[in-house]
């Protein structure tokens, strides 16, 4: 696929040469290539009858969904840029991200017709509203798009147009939006089916791709955007629901998918994991948040040696570093705490404040380049100034490189923890503690200390019927890491706030303790 400066040229190739083969694949719904490179003509023209202009940003508010594909490639060859937002959100967080974009046009998916009509009054850019479901009142979408002529526009654009504009997941103010380039992808994706780059698995035709985590984050839209463009089948879920996942890995004979720590965890602990035939998997990625040592070995015991981890961020357009399955050897322990080496493509190190290598096993902020990274934060050129430096991603994660050249993950900056002047990275406690056998998740926090400034605190949820007291907690941790590192103190709780990508969220874990103080740091 040469000569392609638009994302949706991987759709035009496909509808050409194999327009008949199967797409996509949700809730028993096949879309072979050609129907969706026509339907995604029909949502281009649509969009330009509505008055949107090249590089105007389109709203999208839905669960995933074979439409948003659709939509996805029709936003492209009109060179509209897309904007998924998080259907998690409350509707006044929704409302700033379709008012930040500037968005006039918003497409809203089954169930969210009544809350986006609830916070219309809040968008009033917004001047055309379509249901993909036809709810609400709203404008259906099958019906808007198929009086759309199929013609294919061939709308022009330059390779650094945006094609995509995806939020952060806003842990400190407001959220900001991600702008990739359709170049961005298009030097992403090649990778995957490159014969040379066998690190990567190979992607090929051949594999059945299960989309399952949300297409508004870029580990869930370049786990689509990777299948259909080596042509793969790819079968999108609605939601990651752990007992249908296990359904649908045997039934589709999935071979490819990408999943985040928490729902590993969440399918090992779901009836009849075991019992579930893995032996289509050839590979899941893993990414988005650290996943405990403990938990990838009876992953890779239950699922076999499928797993490779990825580490980047939405700003270096999900890439970064990588972990082969041939390096996830259970006889080296230590080696799984790491997020492998720097991906084909991409340039990594770890830096002092002053953007200096520190040396090997000196913890330092990680830095990216790559041919990948965004082109900024819409509209944010001060925040942009500050994480894209003469080309390098400041990524504001904390990490190592070791003597072999693995980097490993140390934390967020933000959530590190100073106390008496040391600092401690919850990572590294949430890791070992993690292996007790009667923890089913963990979280570290920093909570204030007179003394201390700042004291280690573990946020545990136990695992059903298990007796465990806070003393038994911090005993565990002291056999196992520095004793200044350990918690002074455990909470018990249910269970821990994530979002939707599986990152727990700790500054609402620790909003309680700091509440009186007015800040998060002592």
């Amino acid at each position: 696929m040469s000569g392609m400066k638009n994302v949706a040229d991987v759709l035009r190739g496909h509808a050409k040469t194999r327009g008949d083969k199967i797409a996509l694949v949700y809730r028993g719904r096949e879309t072979d290539f050609a129907t969706l490179d026509r339907r995604a003509s029909r949502v281009a023209n649509g969009l330009i009858a509505a008055g949107v202009k090249p590089q105007q940003r389109v709203a999208l508010l839905t669960r995933n969904c074979d439409q948003f594909m659709e939509l996805y490639y029709g936003c492209a060859k009109a060179n509209a840029v897309i904007v998924p937002v998080n259907f998690r959100l409350a509707g006044p967080e929704i409302a700033y991200i379709v008012n930040d974009a500037g968005a006039e046009v918003f497409f809203v998916g089954e169930g969210f017709a009544e809350l986006a009509a609830e916070n219309m009054a809040d968008m009033p850019k917004v001047r055309q509203v379509v249901s993909l479901e036809g709810e609400g009142g709203y404008e259906d979408y099958a019906a808007w798009r198929d009086r759309q002529s199929g013609a294919d526009p061939m709308v022009d654009n330059d390779p650094d147009d945006i094609a995509s504009q995806l939020y952060s997941s806003g842990t400190t103010g407001h959220p900001k939006g991600v702008q990739l380039s359709h170049q961005s992808g298009l030097n992403l994706w090649p990778l995957l089916a490159d014969p040379n780059e066998p690190a990567y698995g190979r992607w090929s035709e051949a594999d059945v791709n299960l989309v399952c985590m949300p297409l508004y984050h870029v580990g869930g839209l370049n786990n689509a955007l990777a299948g259909l463009y080596v042509g793969a089948r790819t079968v999108i879920m609605a939601e990651a629901v752990p007992a249908e996942i296990l359904k649908l890995i045997p039934e589709q004979r999935v071979t490819k998918s990408f999943l985040v720590p928490a729902l590993i965890l969440f399918l090992l602990q779901t009836p009849g994991c075991r019992d579930t035939d893995f032996s289509s998997l050839d590979e899941i990625w893993y990414g988005a948040a650290p996943i405990p040592v403990e938990l990838l070995k009876q992953a890779l015991e239950v699922f076999g040696p499928v797993f490779g981890q990825a580490y980047g961020m939405t700003e270096s357009n999900g890439g970064g570093v990588y972990m082969p399955k041939a390096d996830h050897d259970l006889s080296k322990p230590e080696r799984l705490k790491s997020c492998g080496k720097p991906a084909p493509g991409y340039e990594v190190k770890v830096v002092d404040e002053d953007g200096n290598e520190v040396p090997t096993g000196e913890v330092g902020e990680i830095i990216l380049k790559s041919n990948t990274l965004m082109a900024g934060y819409w509209n944010l050129p001060e925040a942009t100034a500050k994480t894209l430096r003469d080309g390098w991603l400041w990524s504001g994660d904390a990490g190592y490189f070791d003597d072999e050249g693995f980097l490993y993950i140390y934390d967020r900056v933000k959530d590190m923890i100073i106390s008496g002047g040391e600092n401690i990275y919850p990572a590294e406690i949430e890791s070992a503690l993690f292996g007790h056998p009667a923890i089913a998740d963990v979280a570290i926090i920093g909570v204030p200390d007179e003394r201390w400034g700042e004291a280690v605190k573990a946020v545990v949820v136990k695992k059903p019927d298990a007796a465990l007291s806070e003393a038994e907690v911090i005993d565990y941790a002291r056999q196992r890491i520095a004793h200044y590192k350990c918690p002074k103190s455990v909470d018990f709780v249910d269970e821990l706030p994530r979002n939707p990508t599986g990152k727990i969220l700790k500054r609402e874990l620790r909003k309680p303790y700091w509440e009186e103080i007015g800040r998060q740091v002592s």
